[in-house]
Protein backbone atom coordinates (compact mmCIF):
# COMPACT_ATOMS: atom_id res chain seq x y z
CA UNK A 1 0.00 0.00 0.00
CA UNK A 2 1.26 3.46 -1.22
CA UNK A 3 1.68 6.07 2.06
CA UNK A 4 -1.28 8.41 2.96
CA UNK A 5 -1.39 11.79 4.07
CA UNK A 6 -1.41 12.04 7.92
CA UNK A 7 -5.52 11.79 9.42
CA UNK A 8 -4.30 14.82 11.33
CA UNK A 9 -1.71 17.31 10.60
CA UNK A 10 1.63 16.99 13.53
CA UNK A 11 2.96 20.02 15.70
CA UNK A 12 6.03 21.94 13.79
CA UNK A 13 8.45 21.08 16.38
CA UNK A 14 8.14 17.05 15.80
CA UNK A 15 8.22 17.68 12.29
CA UNK A 16 11.24 19.37 12.60
CA UNK A 17 12.85 16.82 15.09
CA UNK A 18 12.56 13.97 12.61
CA UNK A 19 13.51 15.83 9.42
CA UNK A 20 16.70 16.59 11.40
CA UNK A 21 17.17 13.12 12.57
CA UNK A 22 16.70 11.93 8.94
CA UNK A 23 19.86 13.55 8.05
CA UNK A 24 22.05 10.95 10.86
CA UNK A 25 23.11 9.19 7.60
CA UNK A 26 23.63 12.26 5.09
CA UNK A 27 26.87 12.72 3.64
CA UNK A 28 28.70 15.27 6.27
CA UNK A 29 29.39 18.05 3.84
CA UNK A 30 29.95 20.61 6.38
CA UNK A 31 33.25 18.92 7.26
CA UNK A 32 34.61 18.51 3.87
CA UNK A 33 33.27 14.50 3.33
CA UNK A 34 32.13 15.43 -0.22
CA UNK A 35 33.93 15.19 -3.28
CA UNK A 36 30.98 16.40 -5.43
CA UNK A 37 27.35 17.92 -5.10
CA UNK A 38 27.60 20.52 -2.41
CA UNK A 39 29.50 24.09 -2.65
CA UNK A 40 29.44 25.13 0.97
CA UNK A 41 31.98 27.96 2.19
CA UNK A 42 30.49 28.92 5.66
CA UNK A 43 27.29 29.11 8.38
CA UNK A 44 27.48 33.33 7.42
CA UNK A 45 26.74 32.68 3.81
CA UNK A 46 24.66 29.84 4.42
CA UNK A 47 22.45 32.21 6.79
CA UNK A 48 22.53 34.86 4.07
CA UNK A 49 21.08 32.54 1.66
CA UNK A 50 18.38 30.53 3.93
CA UNK A 51 16.82 33.87 4.82
CA UNK A 52 16.94 35.57 1.31
CA UNK A 53 15.41 31.97 -0.25
CA UNK A 54 13.02 32.31 2.68
CA UNK A 55 12.20 36.00 2.30
CA UNK A 56 11.25 35.58 -1.76
CA UNK A 57 9.79 31.48 -0.87
CA UNK A 58 6.25 31.97 -2.84
CA UNK A 59 6.98 34.58 -5.56
CA UNK A 60 7.10 32.83 -9.15
CA UNK A 61 9.96 34.03 -11.32
CA UNK A 62 7.85 33.78 -14.11
CA UNK A 63 5.74 36.89 -13.52
CA UNK A 64 8.36 39.31 -13.13
CA UNK A 65 5.76 41.80 -14.29
CA UNK A 66 3.63 41.14 -10.91
CA UNK A 67 7.10 40.94 -8.94
CA UNK A 68 9.42 43.90 -10.01
CA UNK A 69 11.34 42.83 -7.40
CA UNK A 70 11.89 39.98 -8.69
CA UNK A 71 12.97 40.66 -11.70
CA UNK A 72 14.90 43.41 -10.61
CA UNK A 73 16.86 41.13 -8.60
CA UNK A 74 17.40 38.79 -11.88
CA UNK A 75 18.49 41.38 -14.25
CA UNK A 76 21.31 42.55 -11.78
CA UNK A 77 22.38 38.80 -10.86
CA UNK A 78 22.50 38.38 -15.17
CA UNK A 79 24.14 41.44 -15.17
CA UNK A 80 27.21 41.07 -12.94
CA UNK A 81 27.52 37.14 -14.28
CA UNK A 82 28.08 38.66 -17.81
CA UNK A 83 30.86 41.18 -16.27
CA UNK A 84 32.70 37.77 -14.90
CA UNK A 85 32.16 36.16 -18.51
CA UNK A 86 33.51 39.44 -20.06
CA UNK A 87 30.45 40.25 -21.47
CA UNK A 88 29.40 43.98 -23.08
CA UNK A 89 26.08 46.06 -23.88
CA UNK A 90 25.13 43.31 -26.38
CA UNK A 91 25.24 40.14 -24.03
CA UNK A 92 22.14 38.80 -22.90
CA UNK A 93 21.47 35.92 -20.22
CA UNK A 94 18.57 33.50 -18.94
CA UNK A 95 18.53 32.54 -15.43
CA UNK A 96 17.84 28.50 -15.23
CA UNK A 97 17.52 26.22 -12.85
CA UNK A 98 21.07 24.22 -13.42
CA UNK A 99 23.57 23.35 -15.70
CA UNK A 100 21.58 20.67 -17.57
CA UNK A 101 18.95 23.16 -18.32
CA UNK A 102 21.54 25.84 -18.76
CA UNK A 103 23.25 23.48 -21.93
CA UNK A 104 19.67 22.70 -22.87
CA UNK A 105 18.43 25.60 -23.76
CA UNK A 106 21.75 26.73 -25.31
CA UNK A 107 21.04 23.56 -27.46
CA UNK A 108 17.92 24.69 -28.27
CA UNK A 109 19.03 28.22 -29.22
CA UNK A 110 21.69 26.97 -31.67
CA UNK A 111 19.69 24.36 -33.57
CA UNK A 112 16.88 27.22 -34.17
CA UNK A 113 19.55 29.39 -35.26
CA UNK A 114 20.88 26.50 -37.62
CA UNK A 115 17.42 26.06 -39.16
CA UNK A 116 17.15 30.06 -39.69
CA UNK A 117 21.16 29.96 -40.96
CA UNK A 118 19.91 26.96 -43.34
CA UNK A 119 22.46 24.48 -41.66
CA UNK A 120 22.73 20.90 -40.43
CA UNK A 121 19.79 19.24 -42.02
CA UNK A 122 17.03 17.36 -40.50
CA UNK A 123 19.33 15.99 -37.77
CA UNK A 124 22.10 18.68 -36.24
CA UNK A 125 25.05 17.74 -35.20
CA UNK A 126 27.10 18.87 -32.26
CA UNK A 127 31.12 17.88 -31.78
CA UNK A 128 32.20 17.64 -28.71
CA UNK A 129 35.12 16.00 -26.72
CA UNK A 130 34.71 13.04 -25.23
CA UNK A 131 35.14 14.83 -21.76
CA UNK A 132 32.34 16.44 -22.30
CA UNK A 133 29.44 16.61 -19.48
CA UNK A 134 26.46 14.34 -20.58
CA UNK A 135 24.10 16.91 -20.10
CA UNK A 136 24.71 17.57 -23.93
CA UNK A 137 23.71 14.26 -25.04
CA UNK A 138 20.18 14.68 -22.62
CA UNK A 139 19.62 17.50 -24.62
CA UNK A 140 20.34 16.58 -28.27
CA UNK A 141 18.44 13.69 -27.34
CA UNK A 142 15.30 15.52 -26.56
CA UNK A 143 16.03 18.32 -29.04
CA UNK A 144 16.17 15.51 -31.92
CA UNK A 145 20.15 16.49 -32.27
CA UNK A 146 22.73 14.03 -32.45
CA UNK A 147 26.06 14.55 -30.46
CA UNK A 148 29.24 13.24 -32.02
CA UNK A 149 31.84 12.59 -28.93
CA UNK A 150 35.63 13.02 -30.09
CA UNK A 151 38.79 11.14 -28.29
CA UNK A 152 40.69 13.83 -25.84
CA UNK A 153 44.29 14.69 -26.98
CA UNK A 154 47.39 13.26 -24.41
CA UNK A 155 46.33 15.97 -22.22
CA UNK A 156 43.12 15.16 -21.54
CA UNK A 157 41.46 18.12 -23.33
CA UNK A 158 39.20 18.52 -26.40
CA UNK A 159 41.50 18.15 -29.38
CA UNK A 160 40.27 21.38 -31.49
CA UNK A 161 42.06 19.66 -34.42
CA UNK A 162 40.59 16.32 -34.05
CA UNK A 163 36.95 18.10 -33.84
CA UNK A 164 37.38 20.09 -36.79
CA UNK A 165 38.16 17.24 -38.76
CA UNK A 166 35.46 15.43 -37.78
CA UNK A 167 33.07 18.40 -38.92
CA UNK A 168 30.38 17.72 -41.80
CA UNK A 169 27.42 19.29 -43.62
CA UNK A 170 25.37 17.92 -40.52
CA UNK A 171 27.70 20.14 -37.95
CA UNK A 172 25.88 22.82 -36.17
CA UNK A 173 28.08 23.61 -33.71
CA UNK A 174 31.34 22.88 -30.86
CA UNK A 175 31.02 22.31 -27.60
CA UNK A 176 33.90 23.26 -25.12
CA UNK A 177 34.46 22.53 -21.46
CA UNK A 178 35.54 24.88 -18.61
CA UNK A 179 36.35 22.97 -16.81
CA UNK A 180 35.88 20.23 -17.54
CA UNK A 181 33.43 17.89 -15.15
CA UNK A 182 35.00 14.93 -14.26
CA UNK A 183 39.13 16.13 -14.68
CA UNK A 184 38.82 19.66 -13.73
CA UNK A 185 40.85 20.26 -17.06
CA UNK A 186 39.96 23.72 -19.17
CA UNK A 187 39.37 22.95 -22.98
CA UNK A 188 41.94 25.06 -25.54
CA UNK A 189 38.40 27.55 -26.04
CA UNK A 190 40.75 29.42 -28.00
CA UNK A 191 41.51 27.09 -30.47
CA UNK A 192 38.24 26.01 -30.49
CA UNK A 193 36.71 29.43 -31.14
CA UNK A 194 39.06 29.77 -34.49
CA UNK A 195 38.11 26.66 -35.85
CA UNK A 196 34.13 27.86 -34.36
CA UNK A 197 35.01 31.13 -36.50
CA UNK A 198 36.54 29.16 -39.59
CA UNK A 199 33.74 27.43 -40.06
CA UNK A 200 30.56 29.82 -39.21
CA UNK A 201 29.88 27.61 -36.60
CA UNK A 202 27.86 27.96 -33.03
CA UNK A 203 30.37 27.64 -29.63
CA UNK A 204 28.63 26.40 -26.68
CA UNK A 205 30.98 26.82 -23.83
CA UNK A 206 30.27 24.67 -20.60
CA UNK A 207 31.65 26.67 -18.20
CA UNK A 208 28.71 25.74 -14.96
CA UNK A 209 31.67 24.67 -12.84
CA UNK A 210 33.95 27.10 -13.51
CA UNK A 211 32.49 30.04 -15.02
CA UNK A 212 31.65 32.63 -11.56
CA UNK A 213 34.76 31.62 -9.72
CA UNK A 214 37.28 31.17 -12.40
CA UNK A 215 37.22 35.25 -12.64
CA UNK A 216 38.44 35.34 -8.95
CA UNK A 217 40.79 32.23 -9.31
CA UNK A 218 42.57 34.64 -12.06
CA UNK A 219 42.68 37.77 -9.71
CA UNK A 220 44.08 36.36 -6.79
CA UNK A 221 47.17 35.32 -9.55
CA UNK A 222 46.43 31.98 -10.49
CA UNK A 223 46.65 31.78 -14.72
CA UNK A 224 43.68 30.95 -15.86
CA UNK A 225 43.46 30.50 -20.04
CA UNK A 226 40.60 32.71 -21.63
CA UNK A 227 37.45 30.46 -21.97
CA UNK A 228 34.60 33.52 -22.56
CA UNK A 229 33.64 36.12 -24.52
CA UNK A 230 37.41 37.63 -24.73
CA UNK A 231 37.44 34.50 -27.13
CA UNK A 232 36.26 35.34 -30.55
CA UNK A 233 33.92 32.75 -31.78
CA UNK A 234 32.18 31.90 -28.20
CA UNK A 235 28.47 32.26 -28.81
CA UNK A 236 27.10 30.66 -25.46
CA UNK A 237 28.24 29.95 -21.95
CA UNK A 238 26.47 28.32 -19.34
CA UNK A 239 27.49 28.99 -15.53
CA UNK A 240 25.81 27.44 -12.53
CA UNK A 241 25.48 30.02 -9.62
CA UNK A 242 24.78 27.44 -7.20
CA UNK A 243 28.06 25.83 -8.16
CA UNK A 244 31.02 28.28 -7.80
CA UNK A 245 28.94 31.46 -7.59
CA UNK A 246 27.87 29.43 -3.86
CA UNK A 247 24.40 30.62 -4.32
CA UNK A 248 21.17 28.30 -3.38
CA UNK A 249 19.83 25.62 -5.45
CA UNK A 250 18.66 25.84 -7.94
CA UNK A 251 20.23 28.27 -10.42
CA UNK A 252 22.17 28.67 -13.49
CA UNK A 253 22.50 30.83 -16.18
CA UNK A 254 23.09 30.71 -19.81
CA UNK A 255 24.82 33.55 -21.66
CA UNK A 256 24.89 34.71 -24.75
CA UNK A 257 27.16 36.75 -26.95
CA UNK A 258 24.29 38.94 -28.42
CA UNK A 259 20.81 39.81 -27.64
CA UNK A 260 20.29 38.23 -31.52
CA UNK A 261 21.51 34.65 -30.39
CA UNK A 262 19.50 34.43 -27.08
CA UNK A 263 16.08 35.18 -28.66
CA UNK A 264 16.52 31.81 -30.47
CA UNK A 265 16.46 30.34 -26.99
CA UNK A 266 12.98 31.81 -26.80
CA UNK A 267 9.58 29.86 -26.83
CA UNK A 268 6.48 31.72 -28.15
CA UNK A 269 3.19 30.39 -28.49
CA UNK A 270 -0.49 32.00 -28.70
CA UNK A 271 -3.23 29.77 -29.70
CA UNK A 272 -4.09 29.57 -26.09
CA UNK A 273 -7.45 31.40 -24.20
CA UNK A 274 -5.05 33.11 -21.70
CA UNK A 275 -2.54 34.92 -24.28
CA UNK A 276 0.69 34.60 -25.19
CA UNK A 277 3.01 32.05 -23.62
CA UNK A 278 6.50 33.38 -24.11
CA UNK A 279 9.42 31.79 -22.18
CA UNK A 280 13.43 31.66 -22.22
CA UNK A 281 13.22 28.64 -19.77
CA UNK A 282 12.45 25.12 -20.47
CA UNK A 283 10.35 25.30 -17.22
CA UNK A 284 7.38 27.15 -16.68
CA UNK A 285 7.34 28.37 -12.75
CA UNK A 286 10.67 29.51 -11.22
CA UNK A 287 11.48 29.44 -7.40
CA UNK A 288 11.78 33.45 -6.85
CA UNK A 289 13.75 31.99 -3.50
CA UNK A 290 16.62 30.79 -5.91
CA UNK A 291 16.71 34.29 -7.45
CA UNK A 292 16.77 36.38 -4.48
CA UNK A 293 19.54 34.05 -2.79
CA UNK A 294 21.64 34.38 -5.95
CA UNK A 295 21.79 38.22 -5.96
CA UNK A 296 21.84 38.40 -2.11
CA UNK A 297 24.80 36.42 -2.44
CA UNK A 298 26.36 38.23 -4.94
CA UNK A 299 26.06 41.37 -2.95
CA UNK A 300 27.28 39.61 0.93
CA UNK A 301 30.42 38.32 -0.87
CA UNK A 302 31.25 40.66 -3.62
CA UNK A 303 34.26 40.87 -5.41
CA UNK A 304 36.49 40.26 -2.60
CA UNK A 305 34.55 37.85 -1.05
CA UNK A 306 34.74 35.72 -4.36
CA UNK A 307 39.23 35.96 -3.70
CA UNK A 308 38.52 34.52 -0.63
CA UNK A 309 36.56 31.34 -1.46
CA UNK A 310 39.20 30.91 -4.23
CA UNK A 311 41.76 31.58 -2.28
CA UNK A 312 40.57 29.00 0.06
CA UNK A 313 39.79 26.52 -2.50
CA UNK A 314 42.95 26.86 -4.04
CA UNK A 315 44.95 26.14 -1.14
CA UNK A 316 43.04 23.01 -0.70
CA UNK A 317 43.20 21.82 -4.01
CA UNK A 318 47.47 22.53 -4.04
CA UNK A 319 47.55 20.66 -0.76
CA UNK A 320 45.58 17.27 -1.62
CA UNK A 321 46.82 17.60 -5.43
CA UNK A 322 50.25 17.72 -3.81
CA UNK A 323 49.86 14.97 -1.25
CA UNK A 324 48.00 12.18 -3.02
CA UNK A 325 50.93 12.57 -5.72
CA UNK A 326 53.27 12.36 -3.10
CA UNK A 327 51.65 8.71 -2.98
CA UNK A 328 53.54 5.96 -4.72
CA UNK A 329 52.17 5.24 -7.96
CA UNK A 330 49.62 7.95 -7.78
CA UNK A 331 49.20 10.47 -10.54
CA UNK A 332 46.65 13.69 -10.76
CA UNK A 333 45.41 13.78 -14.22
CA UNK A 334 46.50 16.52 -16.43
CA UNK A 335 47.51 19.71 -15.08
CA UNK A 336 43.72 21.56 -13.77
CA UNK A 337 44.12 24.86 -13.53
CA UNK A 338 41.38 25.54 -11.25
CA UNK A 339 40.01 23.33 -7.98
CA UNK A 340 38.82 20.52 -9.45
CA UNK A 341 41.14 17.43 -10.18
CA UNK A 342 41.07 13.89 -10.57
CA UNK A 343 43.71 11.11 -9.69
CA UNK A 344 44.63 7.58 -9.88
CA UNK A 345 47.11 4.87 -9.32
CA UNK A 346 48.14 2.35 -11.97
CA UNK A 347 47.39 -1.16 -11.43
CA UNK A 348 45.04 -0.56 -8.42
CA UNK A 349 41.12 -0.71 -8.97
CA UNK A 350 39.82 3.09 -8.14
CA UNK A 351 36.17 1.80 -7.46
CA UNK A 352 37.54 -0.63 -4.86
CA UNK A 353 39.73 3.07 -3.13
CA UNK A 354 36.50 4.85 -3.42
CA UNK A 355 34.26 2.07 -2.05
CA UNK A 356 36.62 1.76 0.82
CA UNK A 357 37.31 5.47 1.24
CA UNK A 358 32.82 5.27 1.79
CA UNK A 359 33.26 2.88 4.27
CA UNK A 360 35.88 5.49 6.14
CA UNK A 361 32.48 8.08 5.67
CA UNK A 362 34.13 10.06 2.76
CA UNK A 363 32.59 10.39 -0.21
CA UNK A 364 34.30 10.17 -3.80
CA UNK A 365 33.02 11.03 -7.38
CA UNK A 366 34.44 8.14 -9.94
CA UNK A 367 35.88 8.77 -13.07
CA UNK A 368 36.12 6.09 -15.36
CA UNK A 369 38.47 7.62 -18.45
CA UNK A 370 40.80 7.46 -16.98
CA UNK A 371 40.12 5.41 -13.75
CA UNK A 372 40.17 7.53 -11.02
CA UNK A 373 37.84 9.98 -8.49
CA UNK A 374 37.85 13.26 -8.80
CA UNK A 375 37.70 15.80 -6.37
CA UNK A 376 35.74 19.42 -5.98
CA UNK A 377 37.92 21.45 -3.44
CA UNK A 378 35.77 24.22 -1.40
CA UNK A 379 36.43 25.88 1.85
CA UNK A 380 35.71 23.70 4.18
CA UNK A 381 38.13 20.85 2.44
CA UNK A 382 41.40 23.30 3.35
CA UNK A 383 41.37 22.20 6.66
CA UNK A 384 40.77 18.39 6.05
CA UNK A 385 43.28 18.02 3.47
CA UNK A 386 45.91 15.89 5.41
CA UNK A 387 43.03 13.81 6.96
CA UNK A 388 41.88 12.98 3.39
CA UNK A 389 45.25 12.32 2.19
CA UNK A 390 46.01 10.17 4.83
CA UNK A 391 42.74 7.98 4.31
CA UNK A 392 43.45 7.84 0.65
CA UNK A 393 47.26 6.84 1.12
CA UNK A 394 45.46 3.69 3.38
CA UNK A 395 42.93 2.91 1.08
CA UNK A 396 44.68 2.68 -1.84
CA UNK A 397 47.60 0.43 0.51
CA UNK A 398 44.00 -1.45 1.29
CA UNK A 399 43.06 -2.19 -2.44
CA UNK A 400 47.24 -3.26 -3.14
CA UNK A 401 46.85 -5.80 -0.51
CA UNK A 402 43.95 -6.92 -0.25
CA UNK A 403 42.08 -6.35 -3.25
CA UNK A 404 38.78 -8.17 -2.96
CA UNK A 405 35.41 -8.04 -5.24
CA UNK A 406 35.73 -5.70 -8.05
CA UNK A 407 33.92 -2.51 -7.54
CA UNK A 408 31.75 -1.02 -9.94
CA UNK A 409 32.02 2.57 -10.44
CA UNK A 410 29.42 4.68 -8.80
CA UNK A 411 27.35 6.43 -10.95
CA UNK A 412 25.42 9.73 -11.14
CA UNK A 413 21.97 10.04 -9.96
Amino acid sequence: MPMGLPAHGRAWEAIRDEMAGMRDHDLDWRHGRHGAYVWYADDELEDVLREAFGMYMVENGLGIRSFPSIGRMEREVLAMVQSLLSGDDESASVFTSGGTESIFVAMYAAREWARIEGRGGPTPEIIVAHSAHPAVSKAAHLLGMKVRRIAVGADYRADARAMEAAITTDTVGLYGSAPSYSLGLIDPIEALGEVAARHGLWLHVDACVGGILAPAVRQIGYPVPAFDFAVPGVTSISADLHKSGYTAKPASTVNFRTKAFRDFARYRFDDWPSGTYLSYTFTGTRPGGAIAAAWAAMQFLGEEGYQRIASASMRAKTAIAAGVSAIPGVEVFGAPELWAFAFGAAGVEMPRVAALMAERGWMCGPTTSPPGIHVMCTPVHEPVAADYVAAVAACIDAARTAPGPAAKPAAYN
